[in-house]
């Protein structure tokens, strides 16, 4: 232990940096490990699918496969699958009701067996990424929230970004509206995470805004490689508005309060014994 404490004294600036850079690395990596694997499958099975099994049908299983080997190598546990099949079911019902027939936001133009109501079944799934990635980053980077808001506030705004995206179509888009109440209720709040030995800090804000743009630069390959497309996209590729980097952020903040309140129950029911 003592020769642990003296190599940790020696890291210092630019060391320190680099070695913590690196581990912090490593450890968002691991972290997006389903979200990685998924994505790759993505890009690498080809849009007309294998061995005469259809390309979706082929990412539901892969995905299935992933979830099912994390859990069976404990990289994931019981009650993580738990939260991460919530957000499949959370993102399923967004994606069936963006796709409708009086809505089509975007669209899914490949034939599928496991299409359900013109949804195919993977697509929870990069839904289920986004909590898989926040949850894991929350255990390996040793994750401790200051000055979180009252988890009643916080639930309320997850309430109203998600209903925005329902109703929107119908009553005006209110994302401003609720950006404006997340930063004002996420002002003071800072996420203290410790790469190496030491904790490290940083604005959930700042967290919940780069998080989200790089959910939208994947976002902008899975359309490239025509998973689904955007109605502006259907003569020809083009880059995804800009304005998606903001829904993804509230999607995020969304997604973090589902996991931090899930937390906050387990912890307030936990008793000792």
């Amino acid at each position: 232990m003592l020769m642990r404490k003296r190599s940790d004294a020696a890291l210092v600036g630019m060391r320190r940096f680099t070695v913590e850079f690196l581990l912090f690395g490593i450890k968002e990596a691991r972290a997006c490990l389903f979200a990685g694997l998924f994505f790759v499958s993505i890009f690498v099975i080809p849009r007309a699918g294998l061995l005469g099994i259809p390309r979706y049908d082929l990412l539901l299983i892969i995905a299935v496969s992933i979830q099912g080997w994390m859990i069976w190598t404990k990289l994931e546990t019981l009650d993580e699958l738990k939260a991460i099949c919530l957000f499949h079911v959370v993102g399923f019902i967004l994606e069936a009701y963006k796709t409708s027939g009086a809505i089509q936001s975007w669209a899914y133009p490949d034939f599928a067996y496991s299409k359900l109501l013109g949804v195919p079944l993977f697509s929870g799934f990069m839904y289920a990424a986004v909590g898989s990635y926040i949850i894991q980053a929350w255990r390996l980077l040793d994750v401790r929230i200051v000055h979180h808001p009252p988890y009643w506030m916080a639930t309320f705004v997850a309430l109203g970004i998600y209903l925005n995206f329902f109703t929107h179509h119908f009553i005006g888009d209110y994302r401003c509206y609720l950006a404006a109440v997340a930063i004002g209720l996420y002002a003071r709040t800072t996420v203290i995470f410790r790469p190496y030995d030491k904790d490290r800090r940083m604005p959930m804000l700042l967290a919940f805004i780069l998080i989200g743009f790089f959910i939208w630069v994947a976002e902008n390959m899975s359309t490239f490689f025509a998973v689904w497309h955007y109605p502006n996209q259907l003569g020809a590729w083009s880059t995804v508005h800009l304005g998606k980097w903001s829904s993804w952020t509230l999607l995020v903040i969304m997604t973090f309060t589902i996991v931090a309140s899930l937390k906050h129950i387990r912890e307030t029911i936990y008793i000792p014994k």
